[in-house]
Parts: structure tokens; C-alpha cells; sequence
């Protein structure tokens, strides 16, 4: 595993480059994420602007103007910021040994936030001169949907970490009662679902001012959405976030760490040695939950059963001689999850690749998505940890929830879609 890039780099190219330290490998696979989304989005909102299904709007700006006091600041609040932790992380002894504990501080270099920031400032003040007109003008622009894709990738993530992380708190709820600050700050805890609502819910309300017909923004988002989904699986793999699956029985841990295979009486011998460990695992559960299926076809180990060593939650039991963080691997394996998500939801993003042109309903297009969404997540969640709700006699996880409901509304709108009529001042 690789808890922050330092780990990787070190691993394929024997550098030691501490200030990498700083960069979670999981936060790092999801501004890949975001940003293989946007490029996405991008050329399906071209796509459609070519149909004209979009069209532009009109904004007023100001040409020749000398930067203004608050486009200073901002830039001097931004490069402080970058000077005072990312720089004071490399310069201040001992930053890089907990970086998460770190960027969450209030430590942090003043000289080189100071320094970066006024440079920042000077680089603003630079380029708007540059550009400033004895007498500054006023000037219409036009502003396609296409070219406010940062915009929507900004609000996406602002509300899409917000819910997720509320989401998340909701489906553990003891854990965030016990310790309510911790678990609202801490980098780890991600519910995917609980962002796709809230940032849905903002970029309806954002697409409406701007008079974008969400509908398009939807059906144009679908086949992006799928893709940094497979991507940010990637990274929940990578680091070992605990969003793993089962336990396969098939295979257990040695000393060393490395998978071996396992009998009933060793795997018996493992719970019962690690009791605590377990029981807070599947603590929803009536038992531990677990699968016997043994590596097949010449398939390697681990797309079977993981046993995540040096994961980033710190699960299991430590390494001989390790020290630190990172130094924990799962003693019997787990259905490695993530991976198998990934996997499906890239085969998902191709088959809305392929399919996209085809379709000429708007609304159809983000309806599969809804509803391919929600089945791969619902049977994923037959072989994953994670809290159980009891409502009428049923045991159903958050997620199978949401993933069912997610099918039924794709069902519906797939079928409602030819019904909906798109505001005529949406497209003036």
C-alpha cells in the first residue's frame, strides 16, 4: 500500500523525497478524479452546444482595469497558505512524520507564507498591469456552459466533500458522537453517495442561475461521473482506506505479511486471537462475515483476497519491528472491493461512451447512469463492510438504500424523460 506518494516513489524509483509525504495518495487519485470529470464534461457540453441544445449567455467585464485591492488579497491569502504549510511542511523538522496532523494545524512557516504570498501578489499586480488601459473599457463576453466547467468542478467538490463526509458521520454514528471534531476534520470517512446528492443538489441550483438546462448538465455529467468514480476506486485501493470487503477465509496472513492459504482451524484461530478487532469490524453484523473462494484460473492472490500491509487507517495487526504509522496489515484477507469497482465502473463508463450519441431523449442518459450506478454499488455491497440499519425486520446498509433508490428514480425518469420540457428562458 501506499498511504501518500513518498511511499510510491520510493517504492518504484528509490528516491526518498520527504515533502512528498504530503500528498495522500488517496486525495491524489481524486483530484485525478475530478479532473479526468471535467475533461469529460467538457466535451460533452461541446457536444451538445454543436446540437444546439445550449447556448450562450452574455457578461459584462472590465478591460484595462489595474488589479483591485481584493484580487491582491486573494492572491496573498492563497500564496500564504501555499508557503505556510505546503513549504512549511519541507522546512519544519519532523512535519512530514504525521502530515494529515500536520495540515490540520495551526504549525506552519510565517516567513515563507509571507514570502510567497507577497510574491503571489507582485505576480498579480504584474499581469494586470500589463494589460491596463490608459482608459479601461467596458466589454460583453460570451460565456458557454463548456467554459464553466471549472466553476462546476469547484462546487462539486466543495459540496460533494461536505455531503459525503456528512453522509459518512450519519452511517457511523458512534464513532462520530464519541468524537464529533475528529471525525468532521479527519481526511479519511468518505461517503460517495452522500457527495453525488449534495453536489447535485448545488449544481442544479448554480446551473439554473446561469440558465443551463440541467437536464443536459446531467445527462452530459453521466459517462464523466462513472469514469472518476472508477478513478477515485483507484485510490481507495492504493491507500487502503478500510474500504475493503468481506473476509475470504481462502487466505491468511504469515509473520511476514505475505499470503498464504488457509485451513477452517487457522482462520478460527485468527478471530478469536484478534476478538476486539473483528467484533468492532462488523459490529452491525449478527457474526463476522466471511467467504471460502480460492484463487482460480492462474489469477494472482490478491484479486481474490488482500491483506492491505501498510494501509492508511492503520487496521490490523503491526509488523514486526515497524514503528510508526503504516505499519498494519490485516491478518486474514478481505475481498479487495475497491479494485472490483473499479473494474466495473470503467466497463460502465464505456458502455455511456459508446451509447451516448445514440440516445437523443434528454434525461435518458443520466437515468442509465442512475441505474447502472445503483446496481453495481448494491451488489458490491453484498461483499463489503459497512454499518447495517434495522428497519422492519431488514438489515440493509446505507449505500443498498441509496443504490436501490438510485435504480427505481433512473427507472422512472428513463420512462418520464420524453415528458420533460426544458424552459424556454433556460435557452434564450
Amino acid at each position: 500500500m501506499y498511504p501518500n506518494l513518498y511511499y510510491a516513489f520510493n517504492d518504484f524509483f528509490g528516491v526518498e523525497w520527504n515533502w512528498l509525504k504530503i500528498f495522500n495518495s488517496f486525495g491524489f487519485f481524486v483530484a485525478l478524479a475530478f479532473i479526468a470529470a471535467a475533461w469529460i464534461l467538457t466535451l460533452e457540453l461541446k457536444r451538445k452546444q454543436g446540437l444546439s441544445l445550449l447556448v450562450h449567455t452574455e457578461q459584462k467585464i472590465m478591460v484595462g482595469a489595474p488589479a483591485s485591492i481584493t484580487e491582491l488579497f486573494t492572491n496573498f491569502i492563497l500564496g500564504f497558505l501555499l508557503g505556510f504549510k505546503i513549504i512549511g511542511a519541507i522546512v519544519i523538522p519532523d512535519a512530514l512524520n504525521d502530515p494529515q496532523g500536520f495540515i490540520l494545524s495551526s504549525k506552519g512557516s510565517t516567513l515563507f507564507g509571507m514570502l510567497i504570498g507577497l510574491l503571489f501578489t507582485g505576480l498579480k499586480w504584474w499581469e494586470k498591469n500589463k494589460q491596463k488601459l490608459k482608459n479601461p473599457e467596458e466589454r460583453v463576453i460570451r460565456i458557454w456552459p463548456h467554459d464553466r466547467v471549472g466553476d462546476i468542478v469547484i462546487y462539486a467538490a466543495l459540496f460533494g466533500f461536505a455531503g459525503a463526509k456528512v453522509f459518512d458521520n450519519l452511517e457511523h454514528w458512534d464513532s462520530f458522537v464519541s468524537d464529533p471534531i475528529g471525525s468532521l476534520i479527519s481526511f479519511s470517512g468518505l461517503t460517495f453517495y452522500g457527495g453525488l446528492i449534495c453536489a447535485a443538489t448545488a449544481l442544479y441550483f448554480y446551473a439554473r442561475k446561469n440558465k443551463i438546462p440541467f437536464v443536459h448538465l446531467c445527462d452530459a455529467a453521466a459517462p464523466g461521473l462513472m469514469l472518476a468514480y472508477a478513478v477515485g476506486r483507484i485510490g481507495c485501493q492504493v491507500a487502503g482506506d478500510g474500504d475493503w470487503g468481506i473476509l475470504n477465509s481462502a487466505l491468511i496472513s504469515n509473520q511476514e505479511g505475505s499470503l498464504i492459504p488457509a485451513k477452517v482451524e487457522e482462520v478460527n484461530n485468527i478471530i478469536a486471537a484478534n476478538h476486539t478487532f473483528y467484533a468492532d469490524q462488523f459490529a452491525t453484523f449478527k457474526s463476522v462475515q466471511s467467504l471460502h473462494i480460492e484463487p482460480f484460473w492462474g489469477l494472482p492472490k490478491w484479486l481474490f483476497g488482500y491483506n492491505y500491509p501498510h494501509n492508511v487507517v492503520n487496521e490490523g495487526i503491526a509488523f514486526t519491528g515497524c514503528t510508526g504509522n503504516y505499519c498494519h496489515y490485516l491478518p486474514i484477507s478481505v475481498f479487495p472491493t475497491p479494485f472490483y469497482e473499479t473494474i466495473m465502473a470503467t466497463i460502465i463508463f464505456f458502455i455511456l461512451w459508446s451509447f451516448r450519441r445514440k440516445i437523443n431523449v434528454a434525461g435518458r442518459m443520466f437515468a442509465i447512469y442512475l441505474i447502472f450506478n445503483g446496481a453495481e454499488r448494491f451488489l458490491i455491497e453484498k461483499i463489503r463492510v459497512n454499518s447495517k440499519y434495522s428497519i422492519f425486520g431488514f438489515h440493509p446498509t446505507q449505500a443498498e438504500l441509496i443504490s436501490s433508490l438510485l435504480v427505481i428514480i433512473g427507472i422512472v425518469l428513463y420512462w418520464y424523460a420524453p415528458k420533460i420540457k426544458i424552459k424556454k428562458h433556460q435557452l434564450a
